[in-house]
Parts: structure tokens; C-alpha cells; sequence
């Protein structure tokens, strides 16, 4: 058996991704580890680049790198852009970068010693001097590269997301949400991202937060959360839905004194338009039945003005697109759908319908003006709607939805801040406490009056942000904006990337609100809460990162996953890119070349490598190029899972 000579491409990835990330470390750590200490010959070629560009002067961050392997021309023999960010991601600190430089070199020193003594106990056997025999192993060391198979790296090598930063939310939400966490034995994630829709739900439709000039962003939020079944979904939504149903009750009842004076206003004025309209009718004088018409015709005008209120009406579940377009009209555009389920999704999808139907949940997000056309009465406008999403989804409905038609081409996706928690199915601690009494009366105490005080107003109330909370929003959209590049860390999420400043923006907002409370409200949100605020975003970020990789967002990792399973149902150890080209679908490679970045990217992570090229015999058209396989790939079904697309299951 062939044993793997010693390398740690983990640590090789750190040293490379620390120096993209802070290249004025390039100095120190060339200092420890040289381009051929490296064990894949990608990392040392991109080593040898991030050195030279720091001995040049040149720039050496990122997108200096990507523009200068571009012109260089190498850019895609070293796994394309996509591996670059892998890199990047690949790194815990760059405080740790020389810590890790010093493992490279570490075991490229066994690599030799371990090389050396192989090649010497070959040649032991042979007629000679020691000395001589050292010298011609040294020699051999020199000449012969190590051609072993190192290990394959996930495609997605991207760390686990970190997990929900309850401390940043209001006192009275942090304690339940961790309350809530500990009894029900699931990730804080699942009761935070439900406990901010709550608060969406409260404050959606009756806040707007100005950030400068005409740059408002309502007060509202979708949320996602992927978990498996069986991880207790249900039991946080009861607990933290459950007041928003209480405080829903406390509005049916303050409306329940004008639902009924409004109808037996409509009665009356009814009554009255028809006596004036049959006095008119009845009237002989032509002069006196034009005065008489004037008045049955305002009696008439005053009964249809009068409006019955609609029973308030916060949460609602598996709802049709149409049925959240009247509940929003009923609701002066203001509704929560809040549901353990992504059923929604395929409803939206055109599960009933047979066409898709994203314009009120698009418009409900954006508080664009939404228009309603009904059969039987006249067309409704909701000004400024305000729609709130709460959901826990499986992870397979996670997938299906980057696929359901203008999901993420219309900008739903775009819309959804995503969590994806680490599981706890059978890690669960048997006989958790329970939820505490205070904790619980306090959280359903202010989430009423959260509610019933924002309900109250007749505007939505606006929320600036202080000078030094506008310099921290400012910072955010600096930061994020080199990331939407073509060659930022956000290319492939670009539609998601754009939203997220005004993401930030909402969720200080509503911890504002929950932090003042209405009757105590300062309208200025300050730097503290902003922070707190970008604290979570940063949490959204990162976890949206994981969720369209899970989804596959990524069009080159998609492709590559997809020439990976080709060749584990075929068991192909060898191929010609003509063999690939010929099997896979013209749908998704049009053209041969088609296949060059996805090829140069699982060479980068070590899935393949192109194999010695035959000899050209006559004048015909040259072979194609062709790829060695890693065996690993190759292994029976459940021995190794190459193509794992993160922790997702």
C-alpha cells in the first residue's frame, strides 16, 4: 500500500489565505516556508506569485492577485477565482499565519527525511560505499518530484458558520430566545432568527428607519432557518409565537367597540340614504326633486364612506400569494406569515396556481406600492405594505427553492436572511430546565405592548440614525462594496450582497424598538444598538454564504459537483475531456471549453490530474487532453463523500 507522504493542505490554505488577506505578512512568513515546501504544486506556483508581487512593491491583496494572475494568464490552472476565495475562507486569524507557515515547512522537512530514507533503502541493496549511496539518494531527492495523491479537499471548504449572537439582542429577547434554546435543546440560531421575526412582526408596517436623504428602510424582516426533522421546530415557534397571538387578542378586543359603533353607523346612515332616495323619487315639483336628489345623493355618499374596521389579524401560515394580498388589504399592510414549514415556497412556487407569484412577497419585503384587483369590488392599493417572513425549512426544501422558477432571478433569495445551524439531534440533554416564569411573563409583557403601542400610531414612526451610528453604516457599505466585484468574496451573491447594508439597517431598527419600547421611544437610533445590530448582520452574512453554497448558487462549484458525480456513477479512472464533453448534458456545457474552469478547479482541490499527454502520430487533429482520477473518488458508495456540499444533510 502506498502511504501518503506528509503534508497538512489545511495549513498550506491558511498560509496562503493569511497573505491574501494581509499581505504585509508576505515577509515574515517567507522567512519560515519557501514556494517548494508547499505539497500541491497550485499553492506553491500561487506562493511564488505572492512573493514576488511583495518583493516588486506591488499590491498583493485579493483582487491585485486575481487581476495580476489574469494577465499572467494562470489564473484558472490555479482554480479560478472560486479557489481563491476558498483560501481566504480557509483562515481562522492571520495572527496565526507564521504558526501555520511553520507546519508547512515542518513537513516538507519529513517529506524529504521520509523520501530519502525510501530511495536509500532501495539502493541498500546494491554494491557500494555509504557515502556514495547517500550522495546518489540526495541526488535522487533532487530529480524525482513526489507523484502521491494528496488528499482531496471538499469543494466547499468554507468553515462551519458561527452560531447565533443572542447577546446582541434586548435583554428581555436575549433571555427568552436562550431560554427557549435550553428547554427545547436546539441551536440558538432556531429562537433568535424567530424571535427577530416577532419583533418584525410587532414593529412591520408601524416603523421605517431613515438612513440619509430619501434612504428609508421599513422595519420588517425575512428570516430562514435549515434545520432537519425532528429538531423541535414547532416547540419554538409556540413559545415565542405565542404572545404575538395574545397581543393579537388585545387588538381584537380594543376594535371590537368600533367594529360594532362602525356598523351601526352604516345602519343608520344606510336607512337614511334610502328615505332621502325614495322622498326624492316621490317628489312632484321638478325644482324641489333636484334639491331632494343633492340630498339622497350625499346620504348615499356618506353610507358608503363609513367603514367597518377588519378584526386585527397579525400571524398567519400557509397563506397563497392571493390570500396574503387581501389579508394585507384587510390589514392596512401590515401581516406576518410565521410558519415550522417551508410549505409556503412550493405555494409560491405555483403549486396551486401553476405559476409562480412573487409580487406581494417582492413588494411586501420592499414597501413598494402593491396594487389588488378583485373580482367582485373595486381595486384595493396598499401603499406601503409590510410583510413579515418567518420560516424553519428541511434542508432539501433549502435546495429545491434556488430552483423554483425567478426565485432568485426576481430577487426573493435575495430577500431572506438565512441561518444554518449546526444540527443537535442526538447531542440533546435529557431534562433541560424549563423555561422560567419571569423570563416568560416578561418577554410576553413587552411583546404586547410592543405591539399594541406601534399599533396605535397613525404613521409609521421614521428612526434616524445618529452621526455616529451613520458613520457605522457608512463603514459597513465601504466594506462590503469591494466584495461585489467580479472577483470579491461575493461575486456569486452579488443580489443577496447589495441588500445587506439595508438588512443591517432594519435589524437596528427593530432592536431599537425593542430596547425604548413605544411609549418611552427616543427616535434616534445610536451607535450601540447599530453595532449590535451590525453584530448579527455579520452572522446573516456568513451563514448566507453556507446557504447558497448549499443551494448552489456558485454556477463553477454547481458544475464541478456535477462532473464528480458523472465520473463516480461511471467509475471512470481516466478520461479525455472529449469522453466528458460527450457524456454530459449540452444544457449545461454548450462547448468544450465550457469545461476548462470547472477541470482546472477540481485539479485545484486535488479530485484530478491531467494525465501524460500521447503521442502525436501523423498530421491529424491532436488528442484530447486527459485526467487521472483520485482513487478516492472511485471507492465504493459510502466509503468517502468528496462532493459533501457542507454540513447540510
Amino acid at each position: 500500500m502506498t502511504r501518503t507522504p506528509p503534508h497538512d493542505i489545511a495549513a498550506e490554505q491558511a498560509v496562503l489565505g493569511s497573505a491574501l488577506l494581509a499581505p504585509r505578512l508576505v515577509a515574515d512568513l517567507a522567512d519560515v516556508v519557501q514556494p517548494e515546501d508547499f505539497y500541491r504544486a497550485a499553492h506553491a506556483e500561487l506562493w511564488r506569485v505572492l512573493v514576488g508581487l511583495h518583493a516588486a512593491g506591488e499590491p498583493g491583496d485579493l483582487i491585485a492577485v486575481t487581476a495580476y494572475l489574469i494577465d499572467l494568464g494562470s489564473l484558472g490552472r490555479l482554480g479560478g477565482v472560486p479557489y481563491l476565495h476558498t483560501l481566504i475562507a480557509a483562515v481562522p486569524t492571520t495572527a496565526n499565519g507564521p504558526h501555520y507557515a511553520r507546519i508547512v515547512a515542518e513537513h516538507a522537512r519529513r517529506r524529504e527525511v521520509a523520501d530519502l530514507g525510501s530511495r536509500l533503502t532501495r539502493l541498500a541493496g546494491s554494491n557500494g560505499d555509504t557515502s556514495d549511496l547517500l550522495a546518489a539518494g540526495r541526488a535522487l531527492l533532487d530529480s524525482a518530484p513526489v507523484q502521491a495523491w494528496p488528499d482531496p479537499m471538499p469543494l466547499s471548504a468554507r468553515r462551519a458558520p458561527s452560531a447565533f449572537p443572542v447577546e446582541a439582542l434586548p435583554s428581555w429577547v436575549a433571555d427568552m430566545a436562550g431560554a427557549v434554546a435550553e428547554f427545547t435543546q436546539t441551536p440558538a440560531d432556531l429562537a433568535g432568527c424567530i424571535a427577530l421575526a416577532a419583533l418584525s412582526t410587532a414593529a412591520g408596517g408601524r416603523a421605517e428607519v431613515e438612513i440619509r436623504g430619501s434612504w428609508r428602510e421599513p422595519a420588517n424582516l425575512f428570516t430562514v432557518v435549515v434545520l432537519p426533522p425532528g429538531s423541535r421546530k414547532s416547540a419554538v415557534f409556540t413559545a415565542l409565537i405565542r404572545p404575538l397571538l395574545a397581543a393579537e387578542s388585545v387588538l381584537i378586543e380594543r376594535t371590537r367597540p368600533a367594529i360594532v359603533e362602525a356598523e351601526l353607523a352604516l345602519r343608520v346612515a344606510a336607512k337614511a340614504a334610502d328615505r332621502a332616495a325614495n322622498t326624492a323619487a316621490a317628489a312632484i315639483d321638478a325644482g324641489g326633486r333636484d334639491r331632494l336628489l343633492a340630498d339622497a345623493t350625499a346620504a348615499a355618499m356618506a353610507a358608503e364612506a363609513i367603514t367597518i374596521p377588519s378584526l386585527p389579524r397579525l400571524v398567519a401560515d400557509d397563506v397563497t400569494s392571493e390570500q396574503a394580498a387581501s389579508l394585507l388589504a384587510e390589514q392596512g399592510g401590515r401581516l406576518a406569515v410565521l410558519s415550522p414549514e417551508g410549505g409556503i415556497f412550493a405555494t409560491l412556487a405555483g403549486r396551486y396556481s401553476g405559476a409562480p407569484n412573487l409580487e406581494v412577497f417582492l413588494k411586501g419585503h420592499a414597501g413598494d406600492m402593491l396594487r389588488i384587483d378583485r373580482r367582485s369590488r373595486p381595486a384595493e392599493h396598499v401603499d406601503q405594505p409590510a410583510l413579515t417572513l418567518g420560516l424553519a425549512v428541511q434542508p432539501e426544501v433549502l435546495r429545491d427553492i434556488a430552483q423554483m422558477p425567478g426565485f432568485r432571478g426576481k430577487g426573493l433569495l435575495a430577500r431572506i436572511l438565512f441561518a444554518v445551524p449546526e444540527n443537535t439531534v442526538g447531542r440533546r440533554r435529557i431534562g433541560a430546565d424549563p423555561i422560567p416564569a419571569a423570563v416568560a411573563d416578561a418577554y410576553a409583557e413587552n411583546l404586547t405592548a410592543l405591539v399594541v403601542g406601534l399599533a396605535a400610531l397613525d404613521e409609521p414612526a421614521v428612526l434616524p440614525l445618529s452621526p455616529s451610528a451613520n458613520e457605522r453604516m457608512l463603514a459597513i457599505e465601504r466594506d462590503i462594496e469591494p466584495r461585489l466585484a467580479p472577483s470579491g468574496t461575493w461575486a456569486h451573491i452579488v443580489d443577496w450582497g447589495s441588500k445587506y447594508a439595508g438588512a443591517v439597517a432594519r435589524i437596528a431598527g427593530l432592536l431599537h424598538l425593542a430596547e425604548q419600547l413605544p411609549n418611552e421611544r427616543d427616535g434616534v437610533i445610536e451607535a450601540g444598538t447599530f453595532d449590535r445590530a451590525a453584530t448579527i448582520g455579520a452572522y446573516f452574512a456568513e451563514h448566507a454564504l453556507t446557504a447558497f453554497d448549499d443551494m448552489g448558487a456558485d454556477p463553477l462549484v454547481d458544475d464541478a459537483r456535477h462532473v464528480l458525480a458523472w465520473i463516480e456513477r461511471s467509475q471512470t479512472e481516466r478520461f479525455t475531456k472529449r469522453d466528458l464533453f460527450t457524456a454530459l448534458s449540452r444544457g449545461r456545457f454548450r462547448k468544450a471549453a465550457d469545461l476548462d474552469p470547472v477541470l482546472n478547479l477540481l485539479v485545484a482541490h486535488g479530485y484530478l490530474r491531467q494525465a501524460p499527454a500521447p503521442e502525436r502520430r501523423g498530421a491529424g487533429r491532436a488528442p484530447s487532453p486527459g485526467w487521472l482520477v483520485h482513487p478516492e473518488v472511485l471507492q465504493p458508495a459510502g466509503t468517502v463523500q468528496p462532493i459533501s456540499a457542507g454540513r447540510v444533510s
